[in-house]
C-alpha cells in the first residue's frame, strides 16, 4: 500500500468521523432538548438548548472535515488546483463556523471568552440536567 493510498484513507476516515460527529450530536442535541423541555416546559428554552448543543457540533464536525481535506490534498495530491479548490473550501467553512458561532454566542468571538464546541455541549448538558428552580 502506498503513501498515498494510505493518507486517502485516513481522509476517508476523517469524512465518516465528522458525519458521525453530526448524526450524533444531532441525537445528543434532541435528547437535550427533550429534557429541558420536560424539566421547564418552556419551548423556547428547549429549542435555544437544542440549537446551542446541535450548533457546536456542527462546528466540530466542520473541523473535522477541514482536517479531511487538508489530508486529502496535502499528501494525497498536493497540485496548484487541488491547493486552490482547497483554500476555497477552507475559507467557504471558515465563514460557516464564524457564522454559526456569532449565531449560537451572539456575539462576535473577540467580544465574548473562547469557548470550544465540545465545552459548549458540556454546559449544555449540565444546564439540561439543573433542576427547575420554581
Amino acid at each position: 500500500m502506498t503513501f498515498s493510498e494510505v493518507m486517502d484513507q485516513a481522509a476517508e476516515v476523517f469524512e465518516g468521523l465528522g458525519a458521525v460527529i453530526l448524526s450524533l450530536g444531532f441525537v445528543w442535541s434532541v435528547v437535550l432538548a427533550a429534557a429541558v423541555w420536560r424539566r421547564t416546559k418552556d419551548g423556547s428554552e428547549a429549542f435555544a438548548t437544542l440549537r446551542q448543543s446541535f450548533g457546536a457540533a456542527l462546528l466540530l464536525a466542520l473541523e473535522v472535515l477541514v482536517a479531511a481535506d487538508l489530508i486529502r490534498t496535502v499528501a494525497v495530491a498536493p497540485t496548484l488546483e487541488n491547493v486552490t479548490v482547497l483554500g476555497v473550501i477552507v475559507l467557504i467553512r471558515t465563514i460557516l463556523s464564524f457564522s454559526l458561532e456569532v449565531e449560537i454566542e451572539g456575539v462576535v468571538p473577540w467580544r465574548r471568552a473562547l469557548v470550544t464546541g465540545p465545552t459548549r455541549i458540556a454546559q449544555v448538558s449540565r444546564r439540561s440536567r439543573e433542576s427547575n428552580p420554581e
